[in-house]
C-alpha cells in the first residue's frame, strides 16, 4: 500500500508505520524481519495504545499536527477485500489532501 500511496499526488506525505503495544515486545523481531516499514516500540511510560484508545489491528490516521483524523480496524475490514483496501486508501489519501 505504501508504494501505491507514494505514487499519488498529495499535499502532505503519507508514512505508514507500526506502533507496538506495551507487553507485546516478544514479537518485534518477527514483525521487522525482512521488512522496511518503520516499527516503533514505546517505552512502558509512553503507552500510545492507551492514550489513543487503540484496539488491536487499528490503523490510526493522523493529521499534520498528529491530530486524530480517523481509525480503521483491519480485523473488521480485511484488506484482502478490495472494497476495504480502497476504503482505507481513500481515507489516507483524503487525510493528506
Amino acid at each position: 500500500m505504501q508504494t501505491e500511496i507514494d505514487s499519488q499526488e498529495t499535499l502532505r506525505p503519507i508514512q505508514i508505520m507500526g506502533i507496538n503495544g506495551i507487553g507485546l515486545e516478544s514479537d518485534n523481531d518477527a514483525m521487522t524481519a525482512d521488512r522496511v516499514r518503520s516499527w516503533l516500540q514505546p517505552a512502558a511510560d509512553e503507552d500510545v495504545w492507551t492514550s489513543w484508545l487503540v484496539v488491536y489491528r487499528d490503523v490510526v490516521i493522523l493529521g499534520p499536527g498528529n491530530e486524530h483524523l480517523g481509525t480503521y480496524n483491519l480485523t473488521e475490514h480485511d484488506l484482502a477485500d478490495p472494497a476495504n483496501y480502497a476504503a482505507l486508501m481513500n481515507q489516507l489519501l483524503e487525510a493528506a489532501r
